[in-house]
């Protein structure tokens, strides 16, 4: 088992919630999680990683898989310009690779936002530190795990 999927069990452990990790033979988009698991594309829980124009640091937004971040809106709740994170800044600032970018377990604190599209459904998946692995999750934890505002930021995909 990789340290990131073990990070990620850990903590979702130590929270004391239910949950269920399933291997997949890929799941890099949230087109491909979702045929995976037999689930709507919606959800999907994808975490859409910026990196602030001012302080640097990584943002994660949690987008339900047939949104997007729209970013006039992203960049107001941020309250800083956003800017495209790049793999070195997402690997030391939550200890994930791209696209296996889990909502919990990050190696560093990290703001975040929730898109409400996901408290829709009665479960919800998301990666589980690996582009291989997802979890599903009940999304009304996901703001009290990941300490995610729930807020109107994303829009449906073209």
């Amino acid at each position: 088992m990789s340290k990131s999927l073990k990070r990620v069990r850990a903590a979702l452990v130590d929270a004391g919630i239910d949950f269920e990790i399933v291997e997949v033979g890929q799941a890099r988009t949230a087109a491909e999680a979702a045929a995976s698991v037999g689930c709507a594309l919606d959800q999907i829980a994808k975490s859409i990683i910026y990196r602030g124009g001012d302080s640097g640091t990584a943002l994660l937004f949690l987008t339900a898989g047939g949104n997007r971040v729209e970013d006039a809106r992203a960049t107001a709740l941020a309250g800083e310009p956003l800017c495209k994170a790049d793999a070195t800044l997402i690997r030391t600032q939550t200890g994930f690779a791209i696209g296996g970018v889990a909502p919990v377990g990050h190696l560093n604190p990290i703001r975040a936002w929730l898109d409400p599209r996901l408290l829709d459904f009665d479960a919800v998946w998301a990666a589980a530190g690996t582009p291989r692995h997802v979890v599903r999750l009940d999304p009304h934890m996901l703001a009290p795990l990941t300490g995610a505002v729930a807020a109107a930021f994303a829009e449906p995909a073209p």
